[in-house]
C-alpha cells in the first residue's frame, strides 16, 4: 500500500482560493483505485513541533504503484492540477510512503 499525501500553501485571496481548492480536491476521492480519501485545513496548534502554516491538505492510499501511477494521469487529477493547483498554489510539497 503506498499513502500519498499533498500540502499546499495558497496565494491570495487566501480565504477564496482555500475554499475553491477544499471543492476542487474532494473530488479526486472519486477516482478509481483511490481509497481513505481525506482532505482539510490545518488544526491551529501552539505546539512548536507542528506546522499549521499551510492552507489545505490531502492524503490518499493507493494498493500498489501502478494504481498511483495511474491516478497520476487520470484526467480528473490532471484537471485539479491545471484548474485548482496553477492558478492558486504558491508552493505544495508531496510525500509518498509505503507500510515498512
Amino acid at each position: 500500500m503506498i499513502t500519498h499525501v499533498v500540502v499546499f500553501w495558497l496565494d491570495k485571496p487566501y480565504g477564496e482560493n482555500r475554499d475553491q481548492l477544499l471543492a476542487a480536491a474532494k473530488e479526486l476521492g472519486d477516482i478509481p483505485g483511490c481509497e481513505n480519501f481525506r482532505t482539510g485545513a490545518p488544526v491551529p496548534s501552539t505546539r512548536g513541533v507542528v506546522d499549521d502554516s499551510f492552507a489545505v491538505a490531502i492524503s490518499m492510499d493507493f494498493a500498489d504503484q501502478a494504481t498511483a501511477d495511474a491516478y497520476q494521469s487520470h484526467p480528473d487529477h490532471l484537471k485539479f492540477v491545471n484548474e485548482s493547483v496553477k492558478p492558486f498554489v504558491k508552493r505544495f510539497v508531496v510525500y509518498d510512503f509505503g507500510i515498512a
